[in-house]
């Protein structure tokens, strides 16, 4: 009994140690709102693929993107960092374009120091050719797409880069669009995962669609549609994120290694304003792209990671795109990031070990409604000013989801609170300049 036992620990040995590190994919396409998808009470796309990864996975309910515009959100996933302690806290700034610095350490960093392979795909916007925030600067083996974020504004550009090394598209010069970037981008991003299937790897599949300009070869499963055909093209274009996640999913049992990756399926912030009334985009909350409110930075975050993360299951836990970091950390048994911002998502995936507390959520952004703004999520509350001697407006999202009354003046003690929090992590940078509240964009 005694040897049956010794040979049944001994087994159980030799299958931890031969476990393989956990894969791990990161899906995370532009200005998608939350409203856009099934599994989250949308009803004008189908998005089967998704709703496919939240009856498979775990669907949260809570989950922020990094900043309410595409380039901090990036800063953000990839240091670890919030927006007030970030180097890009805007698309521009007071220097233009800012690259990622060589001091700023990312999770692609981390996760090849751990022994993994790190592949990029779509767009990256934190750092152009011949800057240190290029990706193979900051931690990728492999980048393909758009480096700069207005070269991504276009489907049918001429080149894309790979590595920093321009790679011609005969099919779009001279005026012709035979090549769409996005079919390219995602088949290289399962050509990645093939070639590394054997080996740990990370994908950042940062896909564009449905990032304006809103084309896209094939929109006609929305013909019948009472839309603009600016609308149906985006309405195809999220449909079309929907299908290739259906398809890296499929690749990943087809490969056999879908128990050993974790895949994250998000948007990096709101939906833009034409997309709110015809297809409920933001999904009834206030606010769009480059705004604060819900509407500009509530996500879709979906997980799946199959024989880990209990099928069918919801999380109502506070947390963003700013725990990527800390949860891949804790995952891989890489280096940590530096701030202590995000929290690992791990237990919270898996059931097992203890979550870390949080207190509070903090953005801001030179951009948008006001020249400047600041929110906090504390708990049910969540409090949002433009600029720092702005007066605070509070609502209580448990009851106000929309965020239409500002219950300030009955709360004092919760203003407080969350004054001193957008006090104490707002750290200035000599990037951006916060204009004073109540001052407004003076309308063109």
């Amino acid at each position: 009994m005694m040897m049956r036992t010794l040979l049944i620990s001994l087994l159980a040995l030799c299958a931890s140690l031969d476990a393989r590190p956990t894969n791990l994919v990161f899906i995370m396409i532009d200005d998608a709102g939350v409203g856009d998808f099934g599994c989250y009470g949308g009803e004008h796309i189908p998005t089967p693929n998704v709703d496919r990864m939240a009856a498979e996975g775990m669907r949260f309910t809570n989950d922020y993107s990094g900043s309410a515009v595409c380039a901090p959100t990036r800063c953000v996933l990839m240091t670890g960092k919030h927006p007030g302690h970030g180097v890009r806290r805007a698309n521009q700034s007071l220097k233009g374009l800012l690259p990622l610095p060589d001091s700023d350490f990312t999770v692609a960093e981390s996760l090849k120091e751990a022994g993994y392979a790190t592949g990029g795909f779509g767009k990256w916007g934190l750092g152009n050719p011949g800057t240190p925030g290029v990706p193979e600067k900051q931690g990728f083996d492999l980048f393909y797409g758009y480096y700069d974020q207005v070269h991504a504004h276009d489907y049918y550009p001429d080149h894309l880069i790979r590595n920093s090394e321009k790679v011609p598209l005969p099919g779009n010069t001279g005026g012709k669009q035979e090549t769409y970037t996005h079919t390219l981008i995602a088949e290289e991003t399962f050509k990645f995962i093939r070639e590394h299937k054997d080996e740990p790897f990370f994908v950042y599949a940062c896909w564009t669609p449905p990032h304006g300009k809103y084309v896209i070869p094939d929109a006609s499963a929305f013909d019948k549609k009472p839309w603009t055909q600016m609308v149906k093209n985006y309405a195809a274009m999220v449909a079309l994120m929907d299908h290739d996640t259906g398809r890296l999913l499929d690749l990943l049992k087809e490969l056999g290694i879908e128990k050993d990756t974790l895949v994250i399926f998000t948007s990096d912030n709101g939906p833009n304003p034409p997309f709110v009334k015809p297809l409920d985009s933001a999904g009834g909350l206030r606010g769009v792209k480059r705004d604060l409110h819900e509407g500009g930075i509530r996500a879709p975050f979906v997980a799946w990671w199959p024989g880990t993360v209990k099928a069918g299951s919801e999380s109502d836990l506070l947390c963003g795109h700013l725990d990527w970091f800390a949860t891949c950390a804790e995952i891989a048994g890489s280096k940590p990031p530096e701030l202590k911002d995000g929290i690992s998502l791990l237990p919270e995936l898996t059931g097992k070990g203890e979550l870390s507390k949080r207190e509070a959520m903090y953005w801001e952004i030179y951009e948008g409604p006001g020249p400047f703004q600041q929110a906090v999520r504390m708990g049910d509350w969540k409090g949002y000013r433009q600029g720092t001697k702005d007066t605070l407006t509070l609502f209580d999202l448990s009851k106000d989801p929309a965020e239409k009354d500002d219950v300030a003046s009955e709360h004092p003690d919760v203003v407080k609170r969350i004054e001193a929090i957008m006090k104490r992590e707002h750290v200035p940078s000599p990037n951006y300049k916060a204009l004073e509240g109540p001052k407004r964009r003076k309308k063109k």
